[in-house]
This record gives C-alpha cells, sequence and structure tokens, in this order.
C-alpha cells in the first residue's frame, strides 16, 4: 500500500489530480479490491501510458511495452500462471542468474521476495501496465492451471551443514538467536511455509519439536495433515525467526508467548496470524491462527442456517434486551456467528463494545477490548467498565464463571442485548450449565432469548463428489427421516482430485441447533427438567438438532455421512 500512497501523492505534487478524486479513488479501490493505479486508470484520470512512465521514473527501473516482446516459451515456465495472476507480473529474459519480470506494481518486495525463492534466480524488474500484463498472461499462459504442492525437499537442500548449526540446548544469548533467525535459508523456509499455508486455505500452522524429529502440520477444513518434517537442526533457527517476525523475546524459551505477524501481501491485501508459542520438553512447539479478513464470511444468509432456525435468531438478536448464547467446541465457528451477529447489529445509532480474548479481526465501529488476565481486564471487569459506557449490545467472548455470567445476565435484564459464547455439547446443555455455575432459573427464563449450539462438518468436494446409495440400515443409523431413506448421498472420489488435494473435500460448513426460549420451554427449565427431557420438549416445539441438521446437509449433496457421524451426536440412545 505504501507504493499506492506514493502514487496518490506524486499525482497531487504535480497537480494531476485533486485531493477529492484522489479520495474518491482510493475509496473506490478499497471497495473493489483493487489497486489505486487501476482505478485512477478506470476512472479516466490518467492514461495507462503516463503511469506506466511515472512509475518507472518513481522507482527508477525501466519501463517496457509488452506488447512489443515475444517471450520465450523456456522464459515463461520460471513462473506458473497463479503467481504471475496474484502478482500482476510475467517473466520476459533470462540471462545467466537473472531473470527479468515485468511487473504493475515494482515495490511488491513481498512478491519479488517469493519470485527469487520459487525461481532461484536474482530478480530484475521492469515496470508494464496492468493491461498489457494480463494482456500477456492470456496470451502465453492459456487455460488454468493448479496450484502446486511446495516442494519441500527442493527447499531443505539449500541448506548447508555449515550455514545453520543449532542443535545444542544451550539457549545462547539474544545476538545469537537473532542472527540464528535472520539466516537467509531460514527466512526462506519460514517464508514458504507461509504462503502454503495461505495458498491451501489453511486455519492454523503446527510447528512440533519431538524427540528426534521435527514436524509441521496444517490444519485444512478442520483435520490437521502433516506437510513435511524438516531437520531436527533447525528447530531453535525456526522459532527464533517466527519469533522475531512475532516481536516476541527470543531469549525467553521457559515461557508461553503471544504475539502477532502482520503479512502485507500484493495488490493491498494482508494476512494476519495469531502465534502462541508454548515451550514443550524437546523445544518450543508454535501454533500460528490464520486470519484472513477478506475470507471472514459475516453474511448470515451463507453461514449454513436453515431458513426458520435463521429468522428465529435474527429476531432474538435484534431485540431491545435480552441475551443470545452460541455454544459449541473450540474450533466450532462460534467467533465468525457471533461476528455476523454484531455485522447485522452495526448501526451508526448504536453503540456496541466487545471483550474478546483474542481480538481475531477489527470491526469497524465496533468498540472491541482485548482482554490482559495479568493486569486484572478480564470479561467480568471489562464488562462492568462496559456497563458504565452506556452500551446498546455488548459481546463477551466467553462465560467461564459464575461472576461473569451473573454480570452478563444483570446486563440482559437491565436494557441491554448481550451476546456471548459457552462451552457446552448441546443447546438444551447450556441452560444446565448455567445453572450448574450458580444462576438461578428464574433468572435464566427472564434474561436468555435464544442458545445456538454449532458445528463445522467438511464440505464434499464438488470437483470430484460421485453419488452413492447406502442401505436402508446405514440410512436409519443416520437417522434420515423415513420418507428419504432411498435418497442418495454423496461423497467425493476415492483418490480425490487435484482441488482437494486428494481428500475428496473442500471448504466447510456448519450445523445449527437453535433453541428459542418459548414458554413451554421456560416452564420446563423452571420446573428443573433434565437436560435430555428439555431436548425432548425442544423437539416437540420445533427445534431441528445437530444431527437432524447435519442430515438435511447431507441429503443436498452438501457433506458426507461420515461427516455427519463425526461432527454430531446420535439423538436416539
Amino acid at each position: 500500500m505504501a507504493s499506492q500512497d506514493r502514487i496518490g501523492e506524486l499525482l497531487l505534487r504535480e497537480k494531476i489530480v485533486s485531493p477529492a478524486q484522489i479520495q474518491r479513488v482510493q475509496e473506490s479501490a478499497r471497495r473493489n479490491n483493487k489497486s489505486i493505479a487501476h482505478e485512477l486508470v478506470k476512472q479516466g484520470i490518467i492514461q495507462e501510458s503516463d503511469l506506466t512512465s511515472m512509475l518507472s521514473r518513481m522507482h527508477n527501473v525501466p519501463s517496457i511495452e509488452l506488447e512489443k516482446y515475444a517471450i520465450p516459451e523456456e522464459v515463461l515456465k520460471h513462473i506458473p500462471k497463479h503467481v504471475a495472476e496474484r502478482h500482476l507480473c510475467v517473466p520476459i529474459n533470462r540471462s545467466g542468474s537473472t531473470l527479468v519480470v515485468a511487473m504493475a506494481d515494482p515495490s511488491n518486495i513481498f512478491a519479488i521476495d517469493e519470485l527469487k525463492f520459487m525461481t532461484n534466480y536474482n530478480i530484475e524488474v521492469v515496470v508494464a501496465s496492468e493491461s498489457s500484463i494480463g494482456q500477456a498472461i492470456a496470451k502465453y499462459y492459456g487455460g488454468g492451471e493448479e496450484t502446486p504442492k511446495v516442494n519441500y525437499d527442493d527447499i531443505i537442500g539449500d541448506f548447508e551443514l555449515d550455514e545453520v548449526d543449532y542443535v545444542t540446548e544451550d539457549i545462547g544469548n539474544e545476538n545469537d538467536l537473532m542472527a540464528q533467525g535472520e539466516e537467509a535459508p531460514v527466512i526462506r523456509l519460514v517464508n514458504a511455509i507461509l504462503l502454503d499455508a495461505i495458498k491451501r486455505g489453511t486455519s492454523d500452522i503446527h510447528i512440533e519439536p519431538y524427540e528426534k524429529e521435527f514436524r509441521v502440520r496444517f490444519r485444512i477444513d478442520g483435520v490437521l495433515q502433516e506437510m513435511m518434517r524438516p531437520p531436527n537442526k533447525l528447530k531453535q533457527a525456526i522459532s527464533s525467526r517466527i519469533k522475531i517476525m512475532s516481536n516476541l523475546d527470543i531469549a525467553e524459551r521457559r515461557l508461553p508467548q503471544d504475539g502477532r505477524i502482520k503479512l502485507k501481501m500484493g495488490r493491498g491485501k494482508e494476512m494476519d496470524f495469531r502465534v502462541s508459542v508454548l515451550p514443550t520438553l524437546f523445544g518450543e512447539k508454535i501454533v500460528m491462527r490464520l486470519l484472513d479478513k477478506s475470507n471472514l464470511q459475516l453474511d448470515m444468509t451463507k453461514l449454513g442456517f436453515e431458513p426458520e432456525p435463521l429468522q428465529i435468531f435474527k429476531e432474538c438478536i435484534h431485540r431491545p434486551y435480552g441475551m443470545c448464547l452460541v455454544t459449541g467446541p473450540t474450533g466450532s465457528g462460534k467467533t465468525t456467528t457471533l461476528y455476523s451477529a454484531l455485522a447485522e447489529l452495526n448501526q451508526v445509532t448504536t453503540n456496541i463494545s466487545t471483550a474478546e480474548d483474542p481480538v481475531e479481526f477489527n470491526l469497524a465501529g465496533i468498540n472491541q477490548v482485548q482482554m490482559h488476565e495479568s493486569i486484572g481486564l478480564n470479561f467480568a471487569s471489562a464488562l462492568r467498565s462496559f456497563l458504565r459506557q452506556d452500551p446498546d449490545i455488548i459481546m463477551v467472548g466467553e462465560i467461564r464463571d459464575f461472576e461473569t455470567a451473573e454480570i452478563a445476565i444483570k446486563a440482559a435484564l437491565t436494557g441491554h442485548m448481550v451476546l456471548s459464547t459457552l462451552h457446552t455439547n448441546s443447546a438444551p446443555g447450556t441452560i444446565n450449565r448455567l445453572l450448574n455455575m450458580g444462576i438461578e432459573p428464574f433468572l435464566v427464563t427472564s434474561s436468555l432469548n435464544a442458545v445456538v449450539a454449532q458445528r463445522l462438518g467438511r464440505k464434499v468436494c464438488k470437483d470430484c463428489k460421485e453419488p452413492v446409495q447406502l442401505t436402508e440400515k446405514e440410512m436409519r443409523e443416520l437417522e434420515v427421516p423415513e420418507d428419504m431413506l432411498g435418497q442418495p448421498v454423496y461423497r467425493g472420489r476415492g483418490e480425490g482430485c487435484t482441488t482437494c488435494g486428494g481428500t475428496g473435500y473442500k471448504g466447510r460448513i456448519a450445523f445449527y441447533e437453535v433453541l428459542y426460549m418459548s414458554e413451554p420451554i421456560k416452564d420446563a427449565v423452571l420446573m428443573n427438567v433434565s437436560t435430555t427431557e428439555l431436548k425432548e420438549e425442544a423437539i416437540r416445539m420445533g427445534m431441528d438438532t445437530l444431527r437432524m441438521a447435519a442430515v438435511k446437509q447431507m441429503l443436498r449433496g452438501v457433506t458426507s455421512p461420515e461427516e455427519v457421524v463425526r461432527n454430531t451426536a446420535p439423538d436416539r440412545k
């Protein structure tokens, strides 16, 4: 983005555009996820040839007209199509150990570093217009191309024994650790891990040291997959590199640490990594959660809700006061559901405050507070402060104890809408969890509007899905309705395809169970019935259980029978 801002500044200084035009272009670029340069040309403010000449002067690199070049096929093979499209670049010539690459944004250091790593050539940049690069990509590359798997063996082959030697258990001084983390091969390997994780749609990266091995695993669509096993000698160098990137104390190897990495990628895209470092017996285990705001789904209609439960949930969160709880295990998508609810409620006329641990995404127009237990800032103390801040809507990351639950319920009873999460297995089980915390039944029934339980299941890959016919016995075991017993279901092909990486699954869908606190449900709570009886009453009132919701998605061909069983418990005992 720095380069794009400099373009605007230069145009203003040379009086080619007005401040109002630049502001309009910047807003349009953000809205359309395009570069400022693209919007300037699109809106006719500057000719593309003039813009290319200006970029050439600004970055002191030559400019070329790609149309006049015939690019040899042996040069094109150095940069795959998906990389050329992502970074708006195309290779035009190779001389010795140097590859000449035409780029629309010659200041994109991240792209240049990736090209150096991928091609093993020095990169010499020339500037060309966006449209000419787009035409060259279409002309020379033609059809689509799958994203290749990173060959980690090739990367490891770049390491020489005399370059990195960090096997000893001695922590060493801070300067030594810093030097280890800044070795070029280590930087390249860590960059390769991060880039490959982004390309594969990974949610978490696990870097794990053991006594005689060192492995990297990615969580893709909720399932961990082993990606590589770097040499054991690199574990200290890799952890030092990641801690440098996260602004953590590289000399501290005895205590857990938490940090954040922000990667600036091409065309203004940013990716955040939430980093957790945990000392283990044989080194530091590192888990990085990928936080891609561009992939954050805030449209409630696309989350996986059935129409009727979605309508109930929307009605409950739009009430002027009360409490709505979202429950489920870690990694079940509770935060996404809560953020979607906040996006639905976020208006200029509404004051929204959230207490989160951690704050995963920044939401415009919402006051988000990061918890710090070490200094006494926990959910309970944040809630007390919120009530002095004239709030309309309060979101509490998690209700963990009686104190937090009590304050949240009082807030819900005094004219505030409260959203929060709880770790329970089902929506009816949430009621008993609150009662076990010490909340009186009459307070639960007067404050609670609805409880949503959810799970995330994998979607069957669209490119290799195929119908299968289960036996009637298998369908009954899945609790398929009687009138749907003969319907086919879908699985990915046994060997999968390139789209799903051979797994048969691509993407995830949420299964929802929405318990609406109707009068019969409230009466049952006041009578202190068991969770099983409460669930039966809710089903009589029309609630779809998690198993029912998952089966519906299976019968639509969205998910598989295996995912139904893996993520939901049977309703019949």
